[in-house]
């Protein structure tokens, strides 16, 4: 299946590590670009009101959107409509006469969105619902084959767990890749993979007969701080950084409520200059703070035995139990990897100076105990004023977190447009053959 689905799309030769190489692509009419933004249409804003704040009545959505009475009345029916709100006639205030005193709120239960974070070494697969809350997620290893048989196995893996789902309709899907990535047209470069021009999101659609949007990994965890992070409703957001590190580093920049995903990929800051004796590296970033430079830094000074797999997921988690249970050095190489990051990230700051800083990926949340030293790191490196470095909202589930906003993205940008592209879908596939 996902074999045939993919020649449709591009012909794809592979390299020495299964590159691809598109000699052909035309537009795919269910791929639809991450709309990672707060949008400011009426309908939007009515349903991130009743998001945040629901059950609520059309007054408090008026009050809280600015909207007029007759405009929230026009959208709460629309919304109704399709089937994205309901009414709940049991909370209305006693004595209150007519529909408008009804309270409204999402209608959650009977819809699902497939999110997919695709990492270098795993991929995670989740079901995610209208709030933006994860219900379940699985893992499996990325495929290391050409984009072509990957991705195949990936869509098969997908089409599955979609099958578990009885109770609950698809509506879209969404992904989260590193690389570069095509939002238009769902395509991927992805060096570390070995996929040029990967047709990610035409597979994925006509293997899973839904939407779907494909987003930069680091943009969708930024769309996540912005769409789902929010606790109050806002007409914008602050300009904001995003800064992520785990076995890659990268960052997003967040500009008028708007993730900035220029149409050429995002910026990469893997080769800032770091200097550190002590984690070794190329005297680049990524190269001094990815887990797999800590875990050879590790090696070499003999805290953690040789690893004939050449490093494996759960490595890095070894080392943290070492720092916890008092090994001086495992906690030396942890601060280490926090000061450099919290140069960084003074660098990074200085330059754009957003109002806002946040910092996401493992790097920074599974050994919150060296925080105190990037903060440190920072203070001492920025020139600026003061400023607040915050964790991310989603702690070590930012991956799935990302994968979710992009699934959620389009509905939330055009709810009932969304809703009417969700269900022209065709229905899921059937059993595997």
């Amino acid at each position: 299946m996902g074999q045939r689905t993919l020649v449709r799309h591009t012909t794809l030769t592979s390299g020495r590590h299964g590159a691809g190489r598109e000699t052909h692509a035309r537009p795919h009419h269910r791929i639809v670009p991450p709309a990672l933004h707060l949008a400011d249409s009426a309908a939007a804003s009515v349903f991130r009101a009743v998001r945040l704040r629901g059950p609520a009545a059309r007054d408090l959505i008026a009050d809280i959107t600015s909207l007029s009475i007759a405009t929230v009345n026009r959208q709460v029916t629309a919304l109704l409509d399709a089937g994205l709100l309901r009414e709940r006639a049991d909370l209305a205030v006693a004595g209150a006469i007519g529909r408008p005193r009804v309270p409204v709120e999402v209608n959650h239960e009977p819809f699902m969105t497939l999110g997919m974070h695709i990492g270098a070494r795993t991929t995670s697969i989740m079901a995610t619902d209208l709030f933006g809350r994860t219900l379940d997620t699985v893992e499996t290893p990325t495929p290391l084959h050409p984009a072509g048989t990957a991705l195949a196995s990936l869509a098969d893996h997908a089409a599955r767990y979609l099958r578990r789902w009885h109770r609950r309709r698809p509506l879209w899907v969404g992904v989260a890749i590193g690389g570069t990535v095509n939002g238009a047209t769902g395509h991927v470069d992805h060096p570390r993979l070995g996929w040029r021009q990967a047709p990610v999101g035409p597979v994925l659609a006509d293997a899973l007969g839904l939407p779907v949007s494909v987003a930069s990994h680091v943009d969708a965890m930024a769309g996540a701080e912005l769409l789902l992070g929010l606790r109050r409703f806002a007409l914008s957001s602050p300009t904001s950084l995003y800064v992520y590190a785990r076995e890659t580093v990268g960052y997003a920049l967040v500009i008028g409520g708007r993730v900035h995903c220029p149409a050429s990929g995002p910026g990469t800051i893997a080769p800032l200059p770091a200097h550190s004796e002590l984690l070794g590296g190329t005297g680049q970033l990524e190269s001094t703070v990815s887990d797999e430079a800590v875990l050879a830094a590790a090696r070499r000074l003999r805290i953690m035995p040789p690893d004939p797999a050449n490093g494996s997921p759960g490595a890095i988690t070894d080392l943290l139990r070492a720092a916890r249970a008092g090994n001086r050095q495992a906690a030396e190489l942890l601060a280490e990897r926090a000061r450099v990051l919290g140069e960084a990230v003074a660098l990074l700051r200085d330059l754009l100076n957003p109002d806002e800083l946040v910092v996401g990926g493992q790097a920074f949340t599974e050994y919150p105990e060296a925080m105190d030293q990037l903060r440190a790191a920072f203070a001492g490196r920025s020139t600026l004023p003061e400023r607040e470095i915050r964790v991310t909202a989603f702690g070590d589930r930012v991956q799935e977190a990302g994968a979710g906003t992009v699934s959620l993205a389009g509905l939330y940008a055009d709810p009932v447009g969304g809703m009417r592209r969700a269900r022209a879908a065709v229905t899921r596939p059937g059993p595997s053959a």
